[in-house]
């Protein structure tokens, strides 16, 4: 009984944080700021992308088509959607949201780079 009763108030809990989490209002940047790594060397770039727009960075083209923050904090989070993928043969090694807080929750990849946001650019 008292098992049940922990369950079912956990369950509470967890539901109404999901309920607050949907009540978030987000506006959509000007464009990302995305960091990239070359594992095999070692070299880290950052790289400011316009939503709609392209750019190389590494061995890979990475194609912004949106970046979202929330309104009441811009620079505590930042989700993008990104297309990354080769510039010689346009085959794609990732295309989703980008989470900047959980880089490895939607994650590029490959065996020898990595691309992650740091934020949105609002201006």
């Amino acid at each position: 009984m008292i098992v049940r009763s922990f369950a079912f108030a956990l369950t509470a809990v967890v539901m109404a944080g999901a309920v607050q989490a949907q009540n978030v209002a987000a506006a959509s940047g000007a464009g990302a700021v995305l960091r990239s790594l070359d594992k095999v060397n070692g070299r880290v770039e950052d790289v400011e992308v316009p939503v709609g727009g392209s750019a190389k960075t590494q061995g890979l083209m990475v194609t912004v088509s949106d970046c979202r923050y929330p309104v009441d904090n811009p620079t505590g989070e930042a989700y993008a959607y990104l297309r990354i993928r080769n510039p010689q043969d346009g085959v794609d090694f990732f295309q989703g949201w980008m989470i900047a807080s959980s880089p490895a929750l939607s994650a590029l990849d490959h065996n020898r780079y990595d691309v992650w946001v740091l934020r949105c650019k609002i201006s």
